[in-house]
């Protein structure tokens, strides 16, 4: 069927599909009109772990998982493709790539949000006189003028689990980037970027609000990339997507792909999606996510709030005129705390640790520092279990691991 017949037939669609794509696992639900789940499919996302602290995504294998689990969600719903009105993507946030913009071809791995390679630089930029007058300078500016806009870089300081600081380290390393980047031939993209790209076949290169104020380059405040940061980390404003709404028309997936030109209606990082999702539209709603991290958001509608205690704004989403907020605290290691204690043998199944913990009184003292990958405060920070005696089983382990969350939500 050619595609202007394709095109036709669309308009007796009554299905959508929403596929997010997290940091463990690529899920895709088919809705009804009634918000009926219809049909699903999930595919376990594999990371590479080239080099001690470096955490990746194969591109082209993120890329295969990503279209099957759209065909097999549908095919489970006993739909045809041409039956599919919209697509909204939710992915994970601040994890990249690059690539070159006219022949397509990534220049590495999708580098994670989870991945530490950047831990050097982040170290000696917190510990820089300069990032110190930056604060000075900030802290002045806030003084005078009370407003918000100059608190939050008052104590500003850089993380592994920002893109920034990864970006700036694929322009010390990876020649291909640098030289491209230098010929304004350079695109960088979050994963939301990257699908839209392929899924459109190069002719639509976007993000969204909520994804690039996740990426710790964009900034919420004049809702543009920081000029200020990318000159200060030596990066080429060239390189990064215009910034669309939430919810607007991307474009549609070219027909060789599904059959039909589906169009792609919403895309939205999983954190701001999941607040969406739980309806948490009135400012003061919080939402708590326990998954590969763990992340604290509250709403703070049309206001952004700096906070020194290591909370920091975002935009949830934007859907025309409207503007919403909110405030995040994350810690990197929830459910790859208990997956590490699954592989290690602690339990067999995660239904056990219930029972496991509610087995003994306490953790008879034994705590779990749970980051496997990094504080903002000490990118060097090792997960480790404190307390451990002659008397310690697994069940004061696996209460410990239990209890650590519970403990960094509490200091959240």
């Amino acid at each position: 069927m050619p595609c202007e017949q394709q095109e036709s037939a669309a308009a007796l669609a009554r299905y959508v599909v929403g596929v997010d794509v997290g940091s463990t696992v690529l899920k895709c639900h088919v809705y009804d009109r009634a918000a009926a789940v219809r049909g699903s499919s999930c595919k376990k996302v594999e990371s590479l772990y080239p080099r001690p602290g470096w955490v990746e995504l194969d591109p082209e294998v993120l890329w295969s998982q990503f279209v099957g689990v759209i065909k097999e969600a549908v095919q489970a719903a006993g739909l045809h493709m041409r039956q599919i009105a919209g697509l909204g993507i939710s992915t994970q946030r601040a994890t990249f790539i690059t690539w070159h913009k006219y022949t397509g071809k990534p220049f590495h791995n999708f580098i994670s949000w989870q991945d530490v390679r950047s831990a050097e630089l982040v170290n000696s930029w917190n510990k820089s006189l300069l990032l110190k007058v930056i604060h000075i300078i900030f802290t002045v500016l806030h003084f005078l003028t009370g407003s918000d806009r100059y608190l939050a870089p008052s104590f500003f300081t850089f993380s592994t689990q920002q893109a920034s600081m990864k970006l700036s380290w694929v322009f010390k390393n990876i020649y291909e980037a640098e030289e491209a980047a230098r010929k304004n031939d350079c695109c960088f993209g979050t994963v939301d970027t990257w699908l839209l790209y392929r899924l459109t076949k190069g002719s639509v290169y976007a993000t969204d609000y909520s994804n690039a104020s996740a990426t710790g380059v964009f900034e919420p405040f004049t809702k543009c990339w920081n000029p200020t940061l990318c000159s200060l980390l030596s990066i080429p404003m060239s390189i990064y997507p215009p910034v669309k709404d939430t919810s607007c028309n991307f474009g549609s997936a070219d027909c060789e792909i599904f059959g039909v030109p589906i169009p792609i209606m919403a895309v939205v990082a999983d954190q701001q999606s999941a607040m969406f999702g739980e309806c948490c539209f009135q400012p003061g709603d919080v939402k708590l996510t326990m998954g590969t991290g763990g992340f604290w958001n509250v709403n703070t509608g049309r206001h952004l709030f700096a906070s020194r205690r290591g909370l920091y704004p975002l935009i949830g989403w934007k859907i025309g005129e409207e503007i919403v907020y909110l405030t995040e605290g994350c810690m990197s290691d929830v459910g790859t705390v208990i997956r590490w204690a699954q592989d290690i043998n602690l339990f067999t199944s995660v239904d056990e640790t219930e029972k496991m913990a509610w087995s003994i009184v306490d953790s008879q003292g034994v705590c779990f520092v749970p980051d496997f990958q990094v504080s903002v405060n000490d990118p060097l920070l090792c997960a480790s279990f404190v307390g451990l005696k002659p008397s310690t089983t697994r069940n004061h382990l696996v209460r410990a691991i239990l209890e650590s969350v519970a403990f960094r939500y509490y200091l959240l």
